[in-house]
């Protein structure tokens, strides 16, 4: 079975909307093979990215780029993963109340470090929550692991 690895920091209730949005697309019946494990960004570890199959990473933006608790969990990976994780899936989606461009672009550039490869273009949530478009991004993730 393979395995999706939501790794998320959730502050607000923004961020838990598109969570919870992100899973439940995820683990719709429809998509079978694929297990949906769910970390919190501060306890997520590299035993848990080398034993899944693609990452979906959730992070708002925070003064201009991504959560603390996100750059924590990536300074915590990096070296552990950065030769066993080579073209692991990955997508992500960001949350702000005006402007998310320099968090994207913090993520990018770890992930192009780590040689991971986006699967989807970043779900880039500026104001109101769109539940929809998260819901499709971790259906449309989840769908690419089914065997």
């Amino acid at each position: 079975m393979a395995r999706l690895l939501i790794v998320h920091h959730t502050p607000s209730p923004a961020m838990q909307e598109l969570l919870e949005a992100v899973i439940a697309g995820a683990t719709d019946e429809e998509i079978t093979g694929v297990e949906v494990v769910t970390r919190a960004a501060l306890s997520c570890g590299a035993a848990d990215v080398l034993a899944a199959d693609a990452v979906l990473l959730g992070t708002p933006a925070n003064i201009g780029y991504m959560s603390g608790a996100l750059k924590h969990f990536f300074d915590t990976i990096y070296y552990p993963c950065l030769n066993d994780t080579v073209g692991r899936p990955y997508a992500l989606y960001v949350h702000g109340n005006n402007d998310v461009t320099g968090a994207v672009r913090s993520v990018e550039t770890i992930t192009t470090g780590l040689r991971w490869k986006a699967v989807r273009p970043p779900l880039e949530v500026t104001g109101p929550v769109s539940r929809d478009e998260a819901w499709e991004l971790g259906a449309s993730v989840a769908a690419e692991l089914m065997v």
